[in-house]
């Protein structure tokens, strides 16, 4: 009887595990093209960001350097670091090898972190000066209106380099996108802090926003410091962010779909328990599932098969095609 139970739950299991690793090597194959696609569009946002940038970088600082604005001098001076960082974004994804462009990886983010640093620095010292009455911003109706518009665009330019880059793994691409996001942030500051001094005449409120644009530049600056690339693709920004994505991605780690979804398991299980028993072990299972066929030379280790079928070896990474970072 025991004999006869074995092979029809052991089975099962190792063909799960083979069909598990072919979609991962179905997955697999299909990220390199997708790869493409996305690498594609990274660089066709980073040339938009350039282009926009150098723009908004010209107005913002001839309109700010007139009106005596640290405020738009400020947005203007991030308009050249934007510039600067998408360049260099631009200079990783112009390799046509991904491995060179994941070597050039760490050098774009600190780039773009000593980009935040320089901005965050200059615009402190300038808001200060102000505050104490080292001369007031004019109104500036050019400021108003660029960071209206800013307040428009730049919102979409990021939100597409940012999907593209997570699903693509790669942290400079999202912390170009952060970068660009920050101008977002730059655009209401400087919207609120001109129309006040428009407005009331609070000649107070430029340099205040000033320092406000200066504490975000630090605050993302430090997050470019530190996200040092992704070891594997997409499993460090997964865990960076996933608050960001409302939990979007695969439950092992991955956001590019190679690890095994939890649905494959049974619901009762818990996550950790559904990512351990969605290992493949393809190899070992398969030597199970041929020793346990119903013949009289299985029956012996027959016995030994269901357990040794439900757990998964130790130190394996869950995943088909080893994206995902070795469970601990």
């Amino acid at each position: 009887m025991d004999t006869t139970h074995t092979p029809h739950s052991a089975h099962p299991t190792g063909h799960g595990s083979a069909r598990t690793t072919v979609h991962g090597a179905a997955r697999s194959a299909l990220s390199a093209e997708r790869r493409d696609v996305l690498t594609r569009r990274v660089r066709m946002f980073v040339a938009a960001t350039i282009t926009y940038n150098v723009i908004e970088a010209v107005v913002a600082l001839s309109a700010g350097a007139k009106a005596g604005s640290t405020a738009l001098i400020g947005f203007g001076l991030d308009s050249v670091i934007e510039v600067s960082s998408a360049a260099a974004v631009a200079w990783q994804f112009s390799a046509s090898d991904h491995a060179v462009r994941e070597a050039r990886e760490h050098r774009t983010l600190r780039i773009i972190a000593i980009s935040f640093f320089t901005l965050a620095a200059y615009v402190s010292v300038e808001s200060v000066r102000a505050l104490l009455g080292d001369g007031e911003a004019e109104q500036s109706s050019v400021g108003l209106v660029l960071a209206a518009l800013s307040l428009m665009i730049m919102p979409l330019l990021s939100a597409a380099q940012r999907r593209a880059g997570r699903e693509l793994g790669s942290a400079s691409a999202v912390a170009d996108s952060k970068q660009t996001l920050l101008c977002t942030y730059l655009s209401a500051v400087l919207l609120v802090g001109l129309g006040l001094n428009a407005a009331l005449g609070w000649s107070w409120a430029d340099p205040i926003a000033g320092l406000i644009i200066a504490v975000i530049a630090v605050k993302e600056g430090l997050e470019a410091w530190r996200g040092e690339g992704c070891c594997t693709p997409g499993a460090t920004l997964h865990t960076q962010n996933l608050s960001h994505d409302g939990g979007a991605g695969d439950p092992g780690g991955c956001t590019d779909g190679c690890c095994t979804p939890a649905a494959t398991t049974p619901a009762a299980m818990s996550p950790a328990m559904s990512l351990t028993a969605t290992q493949p072990a393809s190899a070992e299972r398969v030597k199970l599932t041929i020793s346990t066929k119903p013949t009289p030379s299985s029956a012996s280790p027959a016995p030994t098969s269901p357990a040794a079928s439900t757990a998964a070896p130790t130190g394996d990474d869950g995943c088909s095609d080893g994206c995902c970072p070795p469970l601990r």
